[in-house]
């Protein structure tokens, strides 16, 4: 998540994955069932942009398999789209993108055009996440070609990887809460060795893999697949991006849908802040469903952490589950309420002496797999937001802020704090701003929807987004909901009014409430 060190807020995080490749293969064609190409490039013109990324036609293959998965097959087809790696400098040097497309599956009268997709992060791939949650969209695809892309520094777009497998692992015996200065010594070294990997890693392009960069690459996106207007579902990081496509491009908007929202007004330190309070508030509504008092329940694990902290506990694989491995698996599970009852099984067991379990929620969550291969997630997380990031606060400035997250969160405080100082420190390239810019005046209505439940993305984030995005841009629908995201969540009332205005341009009245 943008300029929310720690864990990322990807909306697919309990997904299990299958996708392809953004690289176009030559096997299979796309289909031809007799409408106009999808991909045909829209007449109106893009100043300042060469002929060669403008008129550029998408070559849809099928889709190859990944790390992740086998290839999704069925109607998805694979193409890569050019863009400039410098937006600066649109005429010089591009790089490639990574898209998915499935066509809309109704008639050619009643298609409204693309829907792009961004799962969130920042650094999740569009081009794995989507087909797994094609069912979830049916009643769109309809109307809407299902569209989404790796951007710019992950996975098939040119996917930055700071470290191999086992210097990851290694990583994992760092104490990210250091108590000593031998601690925060090598805590602030494994950081800044992280930001000269990803340097090494992604060389020039590390400069130019901001959330600015990769609304940019989306206007583009929209032009070359046909479309005059952009229509858009962006969740949890991916409501920024929307947010900030909006301000550079507000006449292009078309129905843009923003689902477990960032807040726009917060710096590194709020979001910090924010986090740490959404997932003590997550935690103690699972401690409420298990009969526990939310005071009572915290303290006890808070004082687990802290035994772990002292002596990481062993597992039946041979690793020790550190104390930010515990975390880890303590908020994995907080992404669903469908999966409190896996983190009541793992809690009991860490209690026991056993982390396997609570190490197993980690490994889900950092995307380790068997064999000890690691995902790259996190990488590119971390490459965007530090780039996106201007303020850089010290580790005396962390030291200092600590007691302040430990009232908001016993559990999660001291983590979230630390990691302030500790997420961009060293880091080879500067911020570009404090907060991004995501006023959009002269822009159609934005539906906002918040979850007055989300861990990651506190709901209070939905009302900022809709008031910055500017009267009559923003308007907020709110779910009294458990879990990260809110459509597709369980909530009819939610889903009816998120697919009325995607299909029919019905827009709620600001304020809505679905219980």
């Amino acid at each position: 998540m943008a300029r929310i060190p720690g864990w990322t807020a990807l909306a697919a995080a309990a997904l299990l994955v299958a996708g392809c490749s953004g690289s176009s293969g030559d096997d299979e064609e796309s289909k031809d069932d007799g409408r106009p190409p999808a991909s045909a490039p829209s007449s109106e013109t893009m100043p300042g942009l060469p002929a060669s990324l403008t008129s550029q036609k998408l070559d849809w293959n099928s889709c190859k398999a990944t790390a992740t998965g086998p290839a999704p097959g069925g109607d998805w087809r694979c193409a890569t789209l050019k863009v400039p790696l410098d937006w600066a400098k649109p005429k010089g040097e591009t790089i490639g993108l990574a898209l998915i497309r499935s066509e809309s599956s109704g008639s050619s009268d009643d298609r409204i055009g693309s829907l792009l997709f961004n799962f969130g992060g920042p650094g999740g791939s569009g081009v794995d996440y989507l087909p797994p949650y094609g069912p979830t969209f049916a009643k769109l695809h309809e109307r809407y070609d299902l569209v989404s892309w790796d951007p710019r520094g992950v996975s098939a777009s040119e996917g930055v990887r700071c470290r191999n497998d086992k210097a990851i692992q290694a990583a994992e015996s760092v104490d990210t809460t250091p108590d000593t200065s031998a601690e925060e010594t090598a805590f602030l070294k494994d950081a800044a060795d992280f930001g000269k990997g990803c340097e090494k890693s992604a060389g020039k392009l590390l400069a130019h893999v901001s959330t600015t960069d990769t609304a940019r690459d989306m206007d583009l996106m929209r032009h070359v697949l046909g479309d005059a207007k952009t229509h858009y579902f962006g969740i949890s990081y991916g409501t920024e991006l929307g947010g900030v496509y909006a301000h550079l491009f507000p006449k292009n908007v078309g129905r843009l849908v923003l689902d477990a929202v960032v807040d726009p007004s917060a710096g590194t330190v709020g979001h910090a802040e924010n986090q740490a309070r959404g997932f003590q508030r997550a935690l103690e509504d699972y401690l409420k469903s298990t009969g526990q008092d939310p005071e009572e329940g915290s303290r006890k694990i808070a004082d687990l952490l802290k035994r772990i902290d002292s002596e990481p506990l062993p597992t039946s694989g041979g690793r020790d589950l550190t104390q930010q491995l515990a975390l880890t698996g303590i908020v994995y599970p907080l992404y669903s309420k469908s999966s409190w009852p896996a983190l009541t099984g793992a809690l009991e067991a860490a209690e026991d002496g056993d982390g396997t379990e609570l190490l197993a929620q980690a490994d889900s969550y950092n995307d380790r797999d068997a064999s000890g291969r690691y995902g790259t997630t996190t990488h590119s997380q971390r490459v965007i937001s530090c780039l996106d990031d201007k303020e850089r606060p010290t580790p005396a400035e962390a030291k200092a802020r600590l007691s302040e997250f430990r009232k908001i969160s016993p559990v999660f405080g001291d983590s979230m704090g630390w990691d302030t100082a500790g997420w961009c420190h060293g880091w080879p390239v500067a911020g570009q701003h404090e907060t991004p810019e995501v006023s959009a005046p002269g822009a159609e209505p934005v539906l906002v929807v918040g979850n007055t439940g989300d861990p990651a993305t506190p709901y209070e984030g939905a009302r900022k987004m809709a008031d910055e995005l500017g009267k009559g841009v923003g308007v907020q629908l709110t779910w009294k909901g458990e879990g990260h995201g809110a459509y597709g969540s369980g909530s009819d009332c939610v889903d009816s009014a998120v697919d009325d205005y995607l299909l029919d341009g019905k827009v709620p009245q600001d304020g809505k409430i679905c219980e």
